[in-house]
């Protein structure tokens, strides 16, 4: 955006849509063009027309089933020089176009809802938003990931410049930024739109010119190459605010626009105009006085009728902005409104949802956006977003030719007979007029050096074909890191073909424990002698490789031990960790029936609050689990679970943990190197990305790399992908690493 002491003033106006134009964003080509999107359902392309001002509309396109939302330019690519044009709509799909062909390239489908916002990255990427209150990561026409975590619609979405971090804004009053790390940048100029009909541009955190509409929302808003703004608006004009003498408009066309800005009503509840008692307004001689700072609104009183005015410090004068509506005192007599909730509105509907079941009331002015009002009826009501288009019709059904403040009484509704009220149901007619619904549709708690339950022995994966034998030293048990009987090859690192797990253990000192803690377990809780007994023999048989299968009998008792408090079932927990790896034992556990309850009471020791030692045996039995196939089918079953909730531990300062974290990633890793699951291996590269900016331990690094390339291995989109998070440059400071030192 253009600085400087000039003010911005219209340029051009550019009629063409035939409703709410509601996206907009500046063209690659050609140049100093943009693409405009409306409810109409179609994306125009916007060609300049003249050296100075003016633009032609050069092409119109269409795909969308309902109403278009938002736009964005997918940067150029070898196939694609001059980029993509991608729209988001209601029908809950995003439009992918060329310049070439007024019909989409091809259609991405997977929110839930109408998509609001778009905005795109390098290597292809795209970032999309919904009011299903997710954020969708996109590669050419595939999801890669789904983000999400707001509680309400994603307004507003953006791919920041830096490899890897994005933004969404949310209907919660949240911002989320996404990857893990901090904020690189502050922006502290921007432009903002609005439901008060004014465009604000902000310079260094502060607002430094606000500009009035005559319309009543400001849907979007695009910054041209020149500084120009471009702004979509509720009554489907175009307008361009330029601070360029050369491009601004005829002083003819500045006093038309005035003119039609000073015809506009404004309703009283308006919230940046205050609270308004008429009696206590001056009068125009409250104008003779200027203003104080830009955009300042004084209200005055003028016989019967209240004008809003706002102060122009370029021009010196105050330029008004519209008649004050709802501000006379009037009762409902004189006014010819409908009182609700203590506010005055011209309409005030009844909505039925169950037949015979109570109503809801929707308010209604004619000043009111009829989207806006239906989308804020509906989430209010925790009604299906479904409707939003049949209440929305409905409204301007029944408020059509309708003229402010004329008090017409000829609308009324059929069966009440009162004046200005109608009533609407969502799912079925039944004549008259009126409709019936149907039905519808960490603690600070920290490890000891040593094993709590082994006193040694490394945990070492059960695969030899992890690479030659390394050097590291484990910090939790000072044996070797890996044992490895390969030789090296040119790659001997990835794609890793089989599950690491973690397998040593000392059986003697687990049971040692495992019976000293039962005499501190409560009388329902402590295990009977028998107990112990019988968790003994499991041990010893999957200690000892036995061919002899676990009984019924002993996996119960497991069982209950496994949910003793939380104080106190680490040496249960190494048990499982040790048994899951065992056919029967992993089949008892993670089949479909007790599968789900398995995962979910494991998951909750992942809290970043429990316990260390049962997060890091949580974390080393999800790993163990792979090496049979109910176990693996369980962990791809509640991989998105599982993932979100180990990456919480990412921060703590547990060496053990970190490597235990990049372990359960690299096991995803080798299924996904299986079957391609391109949204599967996002959400890894999300945790790579991630975990890799705070680990300090080298030999969980080297895990997180060899995850990587068996992730990205013989698969372009996975490296593109990986690129777009930034990983690329991750690693870069790991290049010359080949195993953990």
């Amino acid at each position: 955006m253009a600085s400087g002491a000039a003010r911005y003033r219209l340029s051009c106006s550019l009629p063409g849509h035939e409703l709410d134009v509601r996206g907009l964003v500046c063209c690659l080509y050609p140049p100093g063009a943009f693409v405009s999107v409306s409810r109409d359902r179609t994306t125009r392309l916007w060609v300049p027309d003249s050296p100075n001002r003016g633009f032609t509309e050069m092409h119109c396109m269409s795909g969308h089933s309902n109403f278009v939302s938002c736009v964005c330019i997918i940067p150029s690519s070898d196939m694609y020089p001059h980029g993509l044009i991608a729209t988001g709509g209601n029908d809950h799909n995003i439009c992918i176009f060329s310049l070439e062909s007024p019909a989409p390239l091809y259609v991405l489908k997977g929110h839930k809802n109408t998509v609001c916002s778009l905005s795109s990255g390098k290597f292809g990427t795209l970032l999309s938003g919904s009011w299903d209150t997710t954020a969708k990561v996109w590669l050419n026409d595939k999801c890669m990931m789904t983000l999400q975590g707001h509680t309400a619609a994603v307004w507003a979405v953006k791919i920041l410049p830096e490899q890897g971090l994005m933004l969404t804004g949310s209907a919660d009053k949240t911002i989320k930024l996404w990857k893990a790390g901090r904020c690189e940048r502050t922006f502290s100029d921007f432009v903002t739109t609005a439901e008060d009909r004014s465009l604000r541009i902000w310079k260094h955190g502060e607002c430094a010119q606000t500009i009035r509409l005559p319309a009543q929302s400001i849907w979007c808003c695009c910054v041209l190459d020149n500084g120009d703004i471009v702004v979509g608006a509720s009554d489907g004009i175009i307008r361009v605010f330029t601070e360029s003498e050369d491009r601004t408009a005829s002083a003819e066309e500045i006093k038309a626009f005035e003119r039609e800005l000073s015809q506009a009503t404004i309703d009283s509840k308006t919230g940046d105009l205050g609270d308004i008692n008429a009696e206590q307004l001056p009068g125009r001689e409250h104008l003779n006085e200027p203003g104080t700072r830009e955009g300042q609104t004084r209200l005055i009183r003028d016989g019967e009728k209240v004008e809003a005015y706002q102060w122009s410090v370029s021009e010196g004068r105050w330029i008004k902005i519209g008649d004050v509506v709802g501000s006379s005192g009037a009762n409902q007599q004189t006014s010819g409104k409908v009182l609700y909730e203590g506010k005055e509105f011209d309409y005030v509907f009844s909505i039925d949802v169950n037949e015979g079941g109570p109503s809801y009331k929707l308010p209604y002015n004619i000043t009111d956006d009829p989207w806006l009002t239906a989308y804020n009826f509906l989430q209010k009501n925790d009604l299906n977003p479904m409707f939003l288009d049949q209440v929305a019709k409905f409204i301007i059904d029944n408020t059509k030719g309708q003229m402010l403040g004329l008090g017409n009484p000829s609308f009324s509704d059929p069966f009440t007979g009162f004046w200005r009220t109608s009533d609407f149901s969502l799912f079925a007619c039944t004549g008259g007029g009126r409709y019936v619904p149907g039905s519808s549709s960490g603690s600070s708690n920290t490890l000891p050096a040593a094993d709590p339950f082994t006193g040694g022995g490394r945990y070492v994966p059960v695969s030899a074909s992890m690479g030659t034998t390394m050097a590291g030293v484990d910090p939790f048990t000072g044996n070797s890191a890996y044992q490895s009987a390969a030789s090296k090859t040119v790659n001997i690192y990835f794609p890793k073909k089989e599950a690491v797990t973690f397998d040593q253990a000392n059986p003697t000192q687990i049971l040692g424990k495992l019976k000293e803690l039962n005499g501190t377990a409560s009388e329902e809780k402590k295990l009977t002698e028998d107990d112990l007994v019988l968790l003994e023999k499991i041990l010893s048989l999957i200690c000892n490789n036995s061919s002899e299968k676990p009984t019924a009998q002993q996996l119960q008792i497991l069982w209950k031990a496994v949910n003793w408090p939380e104080d106190i079932v680490f040496p249960a927990l190494d048990i499982l960790r040790l048994s899951i790896k065992h056919p029967s034992v992993n089949e008892n556990f993670c089949n479909e029936k007790e599968g789900a309850r398995f995962s979910s009471h494991l998951i909750s020791l992942l809290n970043p609050k429990g316990k260390p030692a049962n997060q890091l045996l949580a974390l080393r039995t999800f790993c163990n689990c792979f090496v049979g196939q109910a176990g693996q089918k369980l962990m791809m079953s509640q991989r998105e679970s599982l993932l979100s909730h180990a990456i919480e531990l990412k921060s703590g300062s547990n060496k053990n943990i970190h490597i235990a974290l990049a372990t359960l990633t690299l096991n995803y890793s080798v299924c996904f190197h299986k079957d391609h699951n391109i949204e599967g291996k996002a959400q890894c590269l999300s945790v790579i990305s991630t975990v890799l900016e705070v680990v300090q331990d080298l030999e969980a690094t080297f895990r997180l790399l060899v995850a990587l390339g068996t992730l990205i291995s013989d698969d372009s989109n996975a490296v593109q992908l990986a690129k777009s998070l930034g990983v690329d440059s991750q690693i870069k400071k790991y290049a010359s690493v080949s195993e953990p030192a």
